[in-house]
């Protein structure tokens, strides 16, 4: 079959050039070597990472390392009770991500009730704490500032009490640096919790909600070297690669099912799953189904520091066939 493969750099959403191709040769393995060289190095097949986004009761946790390097993190948390602490973070802007359940975040700048599908981002230096009711969410820890690119569907509000049978209580302030990441706190010292958050009625700046476009692709946030926004994937919808050539990119599937096809291999994705598509590797979705998730593009290698769920399998016209007939 004929496909069109977008050659992309992350700071245009206009492909470079766009490459007819032929699909079985786009997945196949190369060539065996007419000449006395090295073979290319064999690469290893996609890893899929999977938390699942109904809530099950369990001690609270700190948030689950999905992928990172020494710019960005990823984290998958969930929650049913408060957050023991306040957390100001040195360096990074933090975005989050509600997948399921409801979750009030408590700031200096107001207060969020989220609900599915709702992004917000803490700017660096601003006090929060989370109150989760049978919830799950994604962190995403960027190099700040981070731009708010659209989207937006309100913002956070100056709200007393935060949550009903909320009373102020003793509680500790963690400043951190490196994204917050364990071991890594500067200062950690008590604080009044009525006092910060009343620091509310002082502040003009406010903190926005953005949610995705109901269709079409949209990025939400930016930074010099990251993007991060959602995709929908409508079902039956015809295929066409993508090749990004300056930037890892991280993918989580919010809700519908569909087949990724890359040169790394073919995987099922379903809601909860992750999967990190290398830099320079072509690869396309195939959905039976409506479907939405998140891309993060991120212009450095951004290594896996979860568990491996799945891998994807190798390519062969066989399998090719049986997505595209409607086998699976």
């Amino acid at each position: 079959m004929r496909v069109v493969e977008d050659v992309m750099v992350m700071d245009s959403d206009r492909p470079l050039r766009s490459v007819g191709r032929d699909e079985h040769l786009l997945l196949a393995p190369p060539h065996p070597p007419t000449l006395p060289m090295k073979p290319p190095r064999p690469r290893p097949p996609l890893a899929v990472v999977h938390f699942p986004q109904e809530y099950r009761d369990q001690p609270f946790a700190p948030p689950r390392g999905l992928y990172e390097n020494d710019q960005a993190r990823v984290e998958w948390q969930t929650m049913n009770n408060r957050q023991p602490f306040y957390h100001r973070n040195c360096d990074v802007d933090e975005i989050s991500y509600q997948i399921a359940g409801e979750r009030t975040l408590m700031t200096e700048l107001g207060v969020i009730e989220h609900r599915p599908g709702e992004f917000s981002r803490i700017p660096r230096g601003v006090a929060h704490d989370n109150y989760g009711r049978g919830e799950s969410h994604l962190l995403f820890y960027l190099p700040a500032p981070a731009e708010e690119l659209g989207g937006h569907t309100g913002e956070s509000r100056a709200v007393t009490p935060p949550f009903p049978g909320w009373a102020a209580a003793p509680i500790n302030e963690a400043v951190t640096q490196c994204m917050g990441a364990h071991g890594h706190d500067i200062a950690v010292f008590p604080v009044d919790e009525r006092e910060l958050l009343d620091r509310v009625h002082e502040e003009t700046d406010r903190i926005p909600v953005l949610c995705g476009p109901d269709s079409g692709h949209a990025w939400l946030y930016a930074t010099e070297k990251f993007r991060l926004g959602t995709e929908h994937l409508a079902a039956h919808q015809p295929r066409r690669y993508r090749r990004m050539l300056d930037a890892d990119e991280i993918q989580y599937q919010i809700s519908g099912r569909r087949v990724l096809l890359t040169q790394r291999g073919i995987v099922e994705l379903g809601p909860g799953d992750a999967v990190r598509i290398p830099l320079g590797v072509a690869h396309a979705g195939h959905g039976e189904q409506d479907g939405v998730f998140i891309r993060l593009l991120s212009h450095r290698e951004l290594p896996q520091v979860a568990d491996t769920a799945r891998t994807a399998e190798p390519y062969s016209p066989q399998l090719l066939a049986e997505i595209v007939g409607g086998g699976r």
